[in-house]
């Protein structure tokens, strides 16, 4: 669990978009970035992930690389191909841990990558260094 709650530095709270199929991990994820201060919006596959993107304009996505329709690197090279999205961080999530998933996530454009299970004090970290002006 993370350590304490997240204090954006503008009054608006850090808005954080996670991409992933599993209601079970989606639900998790939203209640440990709810506790920490993280405002959540939430997708189930690749294509409402672009959507999402443009309509919600999140700080940071965590993007599931396993989704239904379009994957998770497809979603994630759509959305770098965004103009107002290319900044924001996207960190790529998986139960794959290989440096194959690695160097495509990174090559698709994500700026760091988990594997499930989430460790959420490592994956906190991640997101302090990730949003220093939120």
């Amino acid at each position: 669990m993370f350590r304490e709650p997240h204090k954006p530095q503008s009054d608006k709270p850090t808005k954080v978009l996670v991409v992933e199929d599993s209601e079970d991990n989606r639900a998790m994820m939203r209640r440990l970035l709810e506790i920490s201060g993280y405002s959540v919006v939430e997708a189930v596959n690749g294509e409402q992930a672009v959507a999402r993107a443009k309509a919600e304009r999140p700080d940071l996505i965590l993007m599931d690389l396993s989704l239904p329709r379009v994957d998770g690197l497809a979603a994630t090279r759509r959305i770098r191909q965004l103009e107002e999205l290319k900044r924001v961080p996207i960190i790529a999530v998986s139960a794959h841990d290989t440096a194959d998933f690695h160097a495509d996530a990174i090559n698709a454009g994500c700026d760091e990558y988990v594997t499930k299970p989430i460790n959420f004090v490592e994956l906190e970290e991640l997101l302090v260094r990730l949003l220093p002006a939120h």
